[in-house]
């Protein structure tokens, strides 16, 4: 491979890596937003929380793995518990009221991280199984970005099971529908909002996890984040899980491309992405009309 195509395909992986990364938030994100209709500014500060967590899950224990493990399950535990006590009791009053309260929630954890774990960068190294380079056809390439590229595929593949497979998905699309039938049923509706807020806030902790090596831990990892996600969930459509998917490999191949050739314009080309999309579907790729 001459190193000409080396460097596109090396940004084109590059690319996919981050929009891997990108959908992880951005699906967490579309069934808080798309399909339970809460606003969660928030949302990009549980993923902060989650890389925090795992950086001193990781200096307790020294095992990567068991950071993976347990991160993403403890900011979901504290997004379980803002549901549960915070924006359950908003949810009624609309839009507004949940904007105010989960800006506040974001205030809190930053400043908490910043209490906690101070404002400088904490490196989180990649571990030795996913060290070194793959040589991919004269391209060599970081096997720890393949893992990356993977694990967001693992999640995409188990995530549509659950919602398009089983029962438990059929009974979360019925209550985003009509949530007032679904409960006329006998389904616990709250119960089974606060079990979908705590899924999107683990996926968004997986992220958190996986982005720490990439990144470094930070306390502006939330606002690096948290727009491009909001990006994907408006773009793709609102409660689309594919959209998402569709909407965060583009974006992830426009923000490498454009910083490898246009750097100066790369900031706006995902606006300027949204904005053709939106101006032709203005319910986003896939969002339908209510």
């Amino acid at each position: 491979m001459d190193p000409t195509t080396a460097m596109y395909v090396a940004q084109g992986l590059h690319g996919l890596a981050y929009g891997m990364l990108l959908f992880l938030v951005a699906s967490g994100l579309t069934m808080v937003f798309g399909m339970m209709g809460i606003l969660n500014i928030a949302h990009a500060s549980f993923f902060m929380l989650a890389a925090y967590f795992s950086y001193q899950v990781l200096a307790f224990t020294g095992s990567f793995w068991l950071a993976l493990l347990l991160a993403p399950v403890a900011a979901a535990l504290v997004g379980v518990l803002c549901e549960r006590f915070l924006l359950r009791r908003t949810h009624a009053f609309g839009h507004l009221g949940e904007l105010i309260l989960t800006v506040g929630i974001s205030l809190v954890i930053l400043e908490g991280v910043k209490v906690f774990w101070g404002t400088e960068s904490l490196p989180i190294h990649v571990p030795p199984l996913l060290e070194g380079r793959l040589a991919l056809g004269g391209l060599d390439y970081p096997i720890y970005r393949l893992f990356v590229i993977g694990l967001a595929l693992v999640v995409l593949g188990v995530l549509a099971a659950v919602l398009y497979t089983t029962r438990l998905g059929m009974v979360v699309r019925a209550a985003v529908s009509d949530a007032g039938m679904v409960n006329a049923l006998g389904i616990n509706v709250p119960l089974l909002f606060m079990f979908v807020f705590g899924m999107g806030t683990w996926l968004a902790g997986v992220a958190g996890v996986a982005i720490a090596p990439i990144l470094t831990v930070f306390p502006g990892l939330a606002d690096q984040m948290g727009m491009d996600a909001f990006v994907v969930v408006v773009t793709g459509g609102l409660g689309s899980l594919w959209g998402a998917f569709l909407v965060s490999l583009i974006l992830g191949e426009l923000n490498s491309y454009g910083v490898q050739f246009v750097s100066q314009l790369a900031p706006v080309l995902m606006f300027l992405f949204m904005a053709i999309v939106l101006a032709i579907k203005p319910m986003g790729l896939f969002g339908e009309r209510e």
